[in-house]
């Protein structure tokens, strides 16, 4: 297992190397735009190439990525080509308010996905229907209107939550619950669909095997039956499930932190982008990068724990 972690995370490392310098040679046909940008329309080609030279874009692009690779294994991204404020503090404090509602989200979706899914499929008749029919509204419901009609409805009309905006749960625990409670609805409402269907089939299947049945012969209680050995072997696939619910969810935050406007990864990202603020673009790269390396290495790990077969030694 040692060895196949090892593996992993060198692969992850080169991954993360190629996405890095992809992004800087894509990158690198703006340079001259960026700095007319912050010269303003009025700029000459004299204090164009000045700036150019000051920025150090006038040199080899090997020679620049290196430089930049250098100071990201220290953590130092650079400063923000239009605010000079250092990025890669900025950039942790927006990954941990976006995390903050991820997180409680994955959690409270995991909670209910199983629950649903071992209901339906220990129960079925109206158990089933039941789950199958809120996995649907999560599957139909478009995440964008969802959102827009739990802010009118629970911050506009009712006055029950915020409609907007973030308190960091180390100023305000209880006023930051309140403010992440409708985004993190939101997420779980989307996300559930494709995790519950996937537990309530792999339950299905695994409930009618033999071992199964040989448990029940030997008196095994049915909550042991269902908690200790099908939802075990059944939970494999509902990881990576859930890993790729991680990923799209991660991928629309930007959605969710401008209808609530939250200061987030994603709306941070996207500011930066329309801007062409070349430092903030690889610092949220190189951290989307390896966030979803970590993910997918947890994930791996957790099917090994649970099923023996899976792992790599």
């Amino acid at each position: 297992m040692l060895l196949y972690v090892l593996r992993r995370l060198a692969l992850g490392v080169v991954l993360a190397l190629l996405v890095t310098l992809v992004t800087f040679l894509l990158l690198s046909f703006s340079f001259e735009d960026v700095v007319r940008t912050i010269l303003g329309q009025s700029a000459t080609p004299d204090t164009v190439d000045a700036l150019m030279a000051e920025k150090g874009y006038d040199r080899p692009l090997i020679v620049q990525y290196g430089e930049w690779l250098g100071g990201a294994f220290t953590g130092d991204f650079g400063d923000s080509a239009y605010t000079s404020v250092s990025v890669a503090p900025t950039v942790v404090q927006r990954l941990g308010v976006t995390m903050s509602v991820i997180i409680p989200a994955l959690l409270i979706m995991v909670v209910v996905s199983v629950a649903l899914g071992l209901w339906s499929a220990a129960r079925g008749g109206v158990a089933d229907r039941v789950a199958q029919l809120i996995s649907l509204i999560g599957y139909v419901v478009p995440p964008l209107l969802l959102a827009i009609v739990l802010v009118y409805v629970l911050g506009v009309r009712l006055k029950w939550l915020p409609a907007t905006g973030f308190t960091e749960f180390g100023d305000d625990p209880a006023a930051w619950a309140r403010s992440v409670t409708i985004p993190v609805t939101v997420l779980v409402i989307g996300g559930i669909a494709n995790m519950t269907a996937q537990v309530r089939g792999r339950m299905i299947d695994e409930l009618r095997r033999d071992y199964i049945r040989t448990l029940r012969t030997r008196g095994v209680s049915t909550r042991s039956i269902l908690l200790r050995h099908a939802l075990r072997n059944a939970a494999s696939p509902a990881l990576t499930v859930l890993s790729l619910e991680f990923i799209q969810i991660f991928g629309s935050a930007l959605i969710i932190e401008n209808v609530f406007a939250l200061p987030g990864f994603g709306s941070y990202a996207f500011n930066a982008s329309l801007q062409g603020d070349i430092p903030i673009i690889m610092c949220v790269t190189t951290f989307g990068v390896l966030l979803v390396i970590a993910v997918n290495l947890i994930t791996d790990l957790a099917n090994g724990w649970l099923n023996p077969k899976a792992r790599v030694h």
